[in-house]
């Protein structure tokens, strides 16, 4: 397909629309810069150039700039330049970069990727999760293989491999693509190379466990035991139990900054991360707020309800975190880094099998969604970044369609003569 050249602007680029076949249109001012465009609309900038010394005799080559979109013309053409000099100088830019994707393995590209872009664009939370997901999924069975030489059926294998922890498979496919996606973007693989792209995802049951009245009295019961009498333990029975404490001093107490936590949880629908890394200076007991200036979804306020307003205030303060993370002899300037043990403690003496520290989180919605609140409202107070995420609570929300039943109902029975219709 023969395109005169012309003047890659904004204006020409855009006037470039795909055909049945790729095609190639060449700026009329700097030679050997052009851009690319494929029947599926996309557009990229590449520049083409003779190896070596130049001649006729001398291998072409073609080097991709990049998308249009991500660079401007102007960007493009600046870029065309410096390959271009580089030409000139004796360089032979598309085979220096071929040399280079050829020699790094997943693990070469993995490791750039943490440190080039998770490092310092996302949260370490996040940054922790993808490296577990590499260490422990994809590069055991990927690490060695050349980045280029990864196929599709290799990502699909692993995947496979995962079947039994779908959730998990899901990730590290996607933390896999993202990877891809941005050695793309970096010229560490050919661009639009990506075999983690396209491979379907396991069907993922959404695990949900909300406590009922009555496990809540039991889990508030369990937590001023532990935090008070102490939990009874018993020896084990593989070892010698004739040195052991009596009975009546087999317990184990949790800490009144640990159960200042549970209940925190509870009351608020916080975050794990949130409640644990809160502190002091971002308490705001005379507004009722608790001021993140960091969390998930970023910036958030999160609003104090009166219990977790006295939480708060019999919590003492030992150091800059609300949650202690050690005793009042220690400095406390680092954040406690998880409740399992206290959790496992009051989980048990409460007899809740199953439930996970983040059900609390589930309990606070489902308590609002049951109340009627609405899933708005509900959605504000988590936190939610979008609507979708609280509509898992939307079949709790029972009040206005029991409302809406009883109305249609009461009105059929008095059609029927059976009764006289409810107020409205």
């Amino acid at each position: 397909m023969d395109i005169s050249p012309t003047k890659l602007t904004k204006r020409s680029v855009d006037a470039a629309h795909p055909a049945a076949i790729r095609y190639i249109v060449w700026d009329s001012e700097l030679k050997g810069f052009g851009l690319r465009v494929e029947p599926s609309g996309l557009k990229s900038y590449l520049v083409r150039y003779r190896a070596g010394h130049g001649g006729r005799a001398a291998p072409k080559r073609f080097l991709s700039i990049g998308r249009h979109g991500a660079l401007t013309p102007d960007e493009a053409r600046r870029k065309a330049k410096e390959v271009l000099g580089a030409v000139a100088r004796g360089e032979d830019p598309a085979a220096d970069r071929a040399q280079l994707r050829a020699a790094l393995t997943v693990a070469d590209i993995a490791e750039a990727f943490l440190a080039e872009h998770m490092k310092t664009k996302r949260k370490p939370s996040t940054l922790g999760n993808y490296r577990r997901a590499f260490d422990l999924h994809i590069l055991p069975s990927l690490g060695r293989k050349l980045g280029e030489e990864v196929t599709r059926a290799d990502v699909a294998r692993l995947h496979h491999r995962m079947q039994s922890r779908p959730s998990m498979a899901n990730y590290a496919n996607a933390v896999l693509s993202s990877m891809y996606a941005w050695a793309a973007k970096r010229r560490l693989v050919p661009e639009g190379f990506n075999p983690a792209a396209k491979i379907e995802k396991y069907r993922e049951n959404q695990r949900e466990r909300f406590l009922s009245a009555e496990e809540l009295e039991r889990l508030g019961l369990a937590i001023r035991t532990a935090e008070t009498l102490g939990v009874p333990w018993e020896p084990s029975a593989a070892r010698n139990v004739k040195h052991a404490p009596r009975p009546e001093n087999r317990r184990v107490k949790i800490s009144q900054h640990a159960a200042a936590a549970l209940r925190l949880l509870l009351f608020t629908g916080a975050r794990l991360r949130e409640i644990l890394h809160l502190r002091w200076e971002h308490v705001d007991l005379a507004r009722g707020l608790l001021l993140l200036p960091d969390s998930k979804t970023g910036k958030k306020a999160i609003v104090l309800n009166a219990p977790a307003l006295q939480v708060l205030a019999d919590t003492p303060r030992v150091g800059a975190f609300v949650i202690a993370s050690g005793s009042a002899g220690q400095s406390n300037e680092k954040p406690r880094s998880d409740l399992k043990r206290p959790w496992e403690l009051v989980t048990k003496e409460a007899g809740l099998e199953g439930v996970r520290l983040h059900d609390l989180r589930h309990s606070f919605a489902s308590v609002g969604a049951g109340g009627g609140l609405g899933l708005p409202i509900i959605g504000k107070l988590l936190g939610h970044s979008q609507a979708a995420t609280t509509q898992r609570y939307a079949h709790l929300d029972a009040d206005p369609l029991r409302r809406a039943a009883n109305e249609i109902g009461a009105r059929i029975a008095h059609a029927m003569g059976d009764t006289a219709p409810s107020a409205t």
